[in-house]
């Protein structure tokens, strides 16, 4: 299931590095690294302690793509 969860990875220039956020887990669930890799390998440990230490664990939030028609 920790699959499921959403990481998301933004560039902070207040900060000069990259945020990584759960939003699941909300507001308050964000680590950083100086690279990518690095924000991306610490939102994982994050993640992993949370879904350890949470109960219940909040519903993950899953991309619908809307199907449309065109005429």
């Amino acid at each position: 299931m920790k699959d499921h969860y959403s990481i998301l990875i933004q560039w902070s220039e207040d900060d000069q590095s990259y945020v990584a956020s759960l939003p699941e887990f909300g507001s308050y669930a964000l680590t950083h690294g100086a690279t990518y890799e690095e924000a991306l390998r610490n939102a994982r440990e994050a993640l992993d302690l949370l879904i350890e230490d949470t109960s219940p664990l909040p519903s993950p939030r899953t991309f619908h793509r809307a199907v449309t028609q065109v005429a």
